[in-house]
């Protein structure tokens, strides 16, 4: 707890002490709530494409991909994305140029099975746009976070 000392400042940790725990908790605790929203949306881009039309089968197996589908793959790539902004937070003099470096990257990769997949062309489309949103909802609120952390 800060206490006053007798000419009315306030007394806080020592100057010279830092600590790597509370900005990587604050930094996963941004990506969570950016997670959910990113998921979020997501499956709901995807019902709207399944409400014009797009049935989401993959030929590769005949099946359909279901909405939920979507929320666990948005789900699961987003915190992929906050345990690569922790990392670099924690081990990189540039954390937030390189995230943006490596999640360019990453979501350019991420494009080339949807285009592989076989699926009608409404399919991939719909897929490609689909690898996009949570890639606009994480990418610039991880990135943001990574520079107020920083600076």
């Amino acid at each position: 707890m800060n206490s006053m000392n007798d000419t009315g400042v306030v007394a806080g940790p020592a100057s010279g002490q830092t600590s790597h725990t509370h900005p990587l908790r604050r930094l996963a605790g941004t990506g969570f709530i950016a997670t959910l929203a990113a998921m979020v949306a997501t499956t709901l881009a995807a019902a709207l494409a399944q409400a014009v039309g797009v049935d989401f089968e993959v030929p590769d197996g005949g099946e359909t991909i279901p909405l939920s589908g979507f929320a666990v793959v948005a789900g699961f790539f987003s915190v992929v994305g906050i345990v690569i902004a922790v990392a670099l937070l924690r081990w990189s003099a540039r954390p937030a140029e390189r995230f943006v470096w490596t999640a360019v990257s990453l979501i350019a990769i991420s494009l080339v099975p949807p285009l592989l997949s076989g699926a009608n062309t409404a399919t991939t489309t719909a897929l490609l746009g689909l690898h996009l949103v949570p890639a606009t909802v994480m990418v610039p609120t991880l990135a943001r976070s990574l520079r107020t952390r920083t600076d």
